[in-house]
């Protein structure tokens, strides 16, 4: 939410569509230089259809990363569903320097074994392989999984394919307007409906251990901070105080939140023991301090704050003290969302009338513009750090981007119908 709107909805809370269709991904900016692979239809040897389209599922991963350009089915040499019936050769004519192969084995009623094999065709061997015995509502799960294996093979990198984005969509308008929190798969397939309100849902928030999601509802006409159980839908109602109830920001144990709260008249960042209720005030200012994010270390958070005059980012120890001003560059730089590493901040940058998606390396002290759109926010790094999802407008449309920490690439995602804001990439599930 940009800094100004913040404001205005800080000032009235003082005063004071359902969407289940899957998100639909398009690459707008490739890589050059992009390896490319071969994942070749799996084998199956049930009869009529396979029940999941495998290679299909892993190909559009793998191209959803930048790091990979997968070969056209209709450009495939070959059909092989083990490495002994490979011809390196050919596949080395097509230019193709990896070739993924498998096949899906029924061992009974909706359940399966999955064998694939990662080969490097042009030193004519197998990199890895693995079998995996599943259940056909597990298919696509088994096949991000795949997709980990062979990114961590090919790049010494872990994958994130097997993960979840949280967003809010809205639907409708006036009276009619709907909001729903939903999960979904990184790729934007099985949505689950966390929660459906009439009135505004805000700033969801992931537990490290990807089990739970904070988030703002507005549903009792006022803000109040929520953590609810993804796979069982319990729920708990964590801070209901008088004023602003906003921003919760997991500490990287889940033993606390950081949040925002006015309870004291002023916004300023709070942290909360999650067990006991208990209420530890951070910072103090006459200003509006707001949207906190911990370090992966925990032993700092950085906030938004307009104490110097305009919108930028501080950091100030979990235990307290002074906080340190980090951003300098342009007029408004807001909603820091900080790499798992630690070494980068991801935020939205304003400068001559536009906001855009920026990194700050705190190393460097030094801040790049990813993004080319002119209402860009809500930025979030996947777990692996490759990737930042975001919220951008499209035409008269909301939807979410990402783009690679290079800037290189670039994708979208659009519901097919209502609009689609605040995302924010799950932690992995260990």
């Amino acid at each position: 939410m940009r800094f100004t709107r913040l404001t205005a909805l800080l000032l009235i809370l003082l005063i004071t569509g359902q969407a289940h269709s899957a998100l639909t991904i398009e690459i707008t900016q490739g890589v050059e230089g992009a390896v490319p692979i071969a994942v070749v239809p799996f084998g199956w040897t049930g009869g009529a259809a396979a029940p999941e389209n495998l290679s299909a599922i892993i190909g559009a991963d793998l191209d959803r990363s930048g790091r990979f350009e997968s070969l056209p089915d209709r450009d495939l040499v070959a059909h092989p569903t083990e490495a002994a019936q490979v011809q390196f050769h050919n596949w080395r004519m097509v230019n193709v320097d990896y070739l993924v192969i498998g096949k899906i084995t029924p061992t009974g009623a909706a359940s399966y074994d999955v064998q694939f094999q990662l080969l490097d065709v042009f030193r004519g061997k197998q990199l890895i392989g693995y079998s995996f015995p599943t259940a056909q509502s597990d298919l696509r799960r088994v096949a991000h999984h795949i997709s980990d294996l062979i990114y961590k093979e090919i790049t010494g990198e872990r994958g994130a394919f097997n993960t979840q984005v949280a967003y809010v969509t809205s639907s409708g308008s006036g009276n009619k307007k709907t909001y729903t929190l939903l999960v979904a798969d990184s790729d934007g397939y099985n949505p689950q409906t966390i929660l459906t309100s009439q009135q505004p849902l805000m700033s969801p928030s992931w537990s490290p251990d990807a089990r739970r999601v904070a988030y703002v509802s507005f549903e009792n006409k006022t803000a109040e901070i929520y953590t609810q159980e993804v796979g069982t839908g319990a729920r708990r109602k964590l801070a209901s105080f008088k004023g602003i109830n906003g921003a919760p920001a997991w500490s990287p144990d889940g033993r606390q939140m950081a949040l925002t709260l006015s309870r004291d008249g002023n916004p300023e960042i709070y942290v909360m023991d999650i067990g006991s209720g208990n209420l530890r005030r951070l910072t103090n200012s006459a200003s509006i301090d707001t949207e906190p994010a911990w370090m992966p270390d925990g032993r700092s958070i950085v906030f938004t704050s307009d104490r110097g005059g305009s919108a930028q980012l501080y950091r100030i120890p979990a235990s307290g003290g002074t906080a340190q001003r980090l951003t300098f560059e342009g007029n408004y730089n807001a909603g820091a969302d900080i790499s798992p590493d630690g070494s980068k901040i991801a935020l939205v940058h304003g400068e001559g009338g536009r906001y855009r998606i920026a990194v700050y390396d705190l190393e460097t002290r030094r801040m790049r513009v990813l993004t080319d759109g002119s209402l860009d926010e809500s930025p979030s790094f996947a777990p692996n750090g490759s990737m930042i999802i975001y919220a951008t407008d499209a035409g008269n449309r909301e939807v979410l981007s990402a783009v690679s920490v290079d800037g290189r690439f670039k994708q979208r995602l659009t519901l097919q119908a209502g609009n689609v804001r605040e995302p924010v990439w799950s932690p992995f599930a260990e």
